[in-house]
């Protein structure tokens, strides 16, 4: 299985850049990550709010692959303990070749991206900055590897 970091902004600060390698290095060839950034849309006075939501939407959406499971991340979503990420990262191994997660720009994901995700997974209900979002989600999807594999990396 790979699992498909689609995130909107392709101009993040260097630390965020190494946090999330940090993570995606450490995860084993048969379950991948890779981040793929999703250029932000211009958001000027002909292309401002719903308009930039709705085109970064569409970017998004031409890069999930096909026949993908699509997990949004939106604070409107379920709260998911690091223990069920593992339960859900477990499933995925055995239904899917391809999970695509979603992390929209500054005003969030377009209503078509929330319709085409089968999971919404809320971080917090905190406003997270989208670059600390990417490395948390890179983050927990490691250690929800190490718990599958019975690593020490969690501790409870």
């Amino acid at each position: 299985m790979r699992l498909h970091l689609l995130a909107v902004g392709a101009r993040q600060p260097s630390w965020i850049r190494e946090g999330v390698e940090t993570f995606v290095r450490r995860m084993p060839r048969e379950c991948p990550v890779k981040l793929v950034e999703i250029s932000s849309a211009h958001r000027g006075k002909a292309n401002a709010g719903e308009g930039a939501v709705r085109k970064e939407g569409e970017r998004i959406l031409k890069a999930v692959p096909d026949g993908a499971l699509v997990v949004a991340l939106d604070v409107a979503g379920k709260p998911w303990s690091t223990q069920r990420l593992s339960e859900e990262l477990q499933q995925w191994r055995q239904d899917y070749d391809d999970v695509a997660l979603l992390i929209g720009g500054p005003e969030g994901l377009s209503p078509e991206c929330l319709k085409r995700a089968s999971r919404t997974w809320s971080l917090s209900a905190l406003t997270l900055p989208h670059g600390i979002v990417r490395i948390v989600v890179a983050e927990q999807i490691y250690r929800a590897w190490t718990i599958i594999k019975g690593h020490p990396y969690h501790r409870k």
